[in-house]
């Protein structure tokens, strides 16, 4: 954050009556509580990592998907923590990014991450309206697509060996024609063979 907006905050902050701030604190501790409820009810992992790639949250799903510990993860760099993770790759455009990775511990999984930038508006002069965002970390959010990728790769065997049949039918159709036709003509002269070697 830039130092006017931190000079500005705590500028109000000295005009708010102590009871008020108290207040402040105990219903952003409630939103904080709230919003971690939800966020360790849903079935995706959520990450939350500052520019560097350092975690600052990460809910359970995603803990789960990666055998982590919440308390060893938190301050860490997320590629530390998720080998494989080539995480300057994936934050390089900063725009949203969509990649797919296959994970072997703590199971064998392929997951799909989503990495989004994630900013701040905060006021840019003093004028109302005039504000700026500003870049503070990025969000990842994870999704399990083990059952998805079997299911694709088990279609596409079924596929294989559908085509695989159809080819083999087409062959002996085309092999089938020939070769019958050509037992007739061997039958055809095995009867007339029959017929010169019989006597008269």
């Amino acid at each position: 954050m830039k130092t006017g907006f931190l000079d500005k905050l705590i500028e109000r902050l000295e005009r708010v009556r102590p009871e008020e701030l108290q207040n402040y604190l105990l219903r952003l501790a409630d939103e904080r509580g709230f919003l971690e409820t939800i966020f360790n009810a849903i079935h995706e992992g959520v990450i939350v990592t500052d520019l560097e790639g350092r975690i600052n949250y990460v809910n359970r799903a995603a803990c789960e998907l990666f055998g982590l510990e919440r308390e060893e993860c938190v301050g860490r760099a997320l590629g530390e923590r998720l080998r494989g993770l080539q995480w300057d790759r994936l934050v390089e455009s900063d725009r949203v990014v969509s990649r797919d990775m296959e994970v072997f511990y703590p199971r064998h999984r392929f997951l799909n991450f989503y990495v989004v930038p994630v900013g701040l508006k905060h006021p840019r002069g003093s004028q109302e309206g005039d504000e700026i965002q500003e870049q503070v970390g990025y969000a990842v959010i994870l999704r399990d697509i083990t059952e998805t990728r079997r299911s694709t790769e088990e279609t596409i065997q079924s596929e294989k060996l559908t085509a695989l049949t159809m080819l083999a039918a087409g062959v002996a159709h085309e092999l089938g024609n020939p070769l019958n036709s050509l037992h007739i003509h061997l039958q055809l002269m095995e009867r007339r063979l029959r017929k010169v070697r019989e006597p008269q």
